[in-house]
């Protein structure tokens, strides 16, 4: 049992303590409640807790789950005992309210909400730039009255930027236009339901006693804390999109600047301008290569390939001893002839005389 008591949001003792188990009179029931009511006890309707733990649980994932889609709730409660408890738990988890007074047109007429809502806020601005103090008393008086009519019923809503995703309703009897209006387009409704209530009004309903404070803050202190976990969840989420987005962008980068790299390549190669790692390849010949390279080439030649190498070396050699014979002929021959030369002009000298 205490395990079981443990999963669970809200304890039976808190729910006791908090007086959440007392209905209204038995006579102003709504049959429809039946199935949510345990006893009768001194003309007063005992509301089974036990339901009220698992639709309390059931309404808190469900203001969990819409958090995270990025959906906003609108805490709704114009009792004076539900006013100060559903502002402080709807500003915890940063989300709209309505605790004056429900205007009729909030949710169906939004457009003409949010033209009011402007209109507050130039109030505002004329007021804080001075605008308001060039004016006359009695146009200064109607505009500071204008605005803070204004602020007392829209301050609550003035950040909600469209409709809302859900709404947290206490006493839907009290608050039965904000229901008809969120039946029509379509919102979902978390409310508090107590033994005069009509429960088939509400998507999530929350049988317990929407009139003690406790009771209250006890219910609105647990959706205040589902949404505050949904939002957690839906940041987390967020996060880890934007991390994927970055790292697949990262990877088409590197993949773009490798595609640039091979294109620079495969350019220079077509234009005939090879590479400097290719350049140094080719000049850097060392005698360890050329030996390898000869090694190389003695042992992939072949037996009739290595005749033939000596024969062309005989004949390299038979005409290079040609050629010096006849070099060696031909200075003999100049030697002979310049030593005749001298012998035969004495001659001619003789024959004169």
């Amino acid at each position: 049992m205490e395990t079981q008591a443990s999963t669970h949001r809200a304890s039976i003792e808190d729910l006791i303590k908090a007086g959440a188990h007392f209905g209204h009179l038995t006579s102003r029931w709504n049959p429809k409640m039946r199935s949510y009511v345990f006893m009768e006890r001194n003309g007063i309707h005992i509301i089974d807790l036990t339901r009220t733990q698992t639709l309390l649980d059931e309404a808190a994932a469900a203001a969990a789950r819409f958090a995270a889609q990025g959906k906003t709730i609108l805490f709704a409660g114009t009792k004076k005992q539900a006013r100060d408890i559903l502002r402080k738990h709807a500003e915890a988890c940063d989300m709209p309210y309505v605790v004056e007074r429900w205007l009729g047109g909030t949710l169906t007429n939004f457009q003409t909400i949010r033209r009011s809502i402007r209109r507050m806020e130039d109030l505002s601005k004329m007021e804080e730039d001075g605008t308001l103090d060039q004016l006359k008393k009695k146009e200064r008086l109607m505009k500071g009255r204008e605005r803070q009519k204004l602020e007392k019923v829209l301050t609550g809503i003035a950040s909600m930027p469209r409709v809302p995703g859900a709404l947290f309703v206490v006493d839907i009897n009290r608050e039965h236009i904000a229901v008809k209006e969120a039946r029509k387009l379509g919102v979902p409704i978390i409310a508090m339901i107590d033994t005069n209530c009509d429960p088939d009004l509400v998507d999530f309903p929350i049988p317990a006693n929407d009139d003690a404070i406790k009771s209250i803050d006890l219910a609105a202190s647990v959706i205040s804390t589902a949404i505050q976990e949904g939002l957690k969840q839906r940041d987390l989420k967020r996060a880890s999109e934007q991390a994927e987005k970055d790292k697949i962008q990262q990877e088409r980068a590197e993949i773009k600047a490798e595609r640039a790299e091979k294109a620079k390549k495969a350019e220079k190669e077509e234009k005939g301008e090879p590479d400097k790692e290719k350049r140094a390849r080719k000049t850097t010949s060392t005698p360890e290569k050329k030996e390898k390279e000869l090694l190389q080439l003695a042992k992939t030649e072949k037996p009739g390939d290595k005749a033939a190498t000596k024969s062309a070396k005989t004949s390299d050699v038979v005409s290079d001893v040609k050629a010096e014979t006849k070099a060696a002929e031909e200075v003999a021959a100049k030697a002979a002839k310049k030593a005749k030369e001298p012998a035969d002009a004495e001659a001619a000298e003789k024959a004169k005389s």
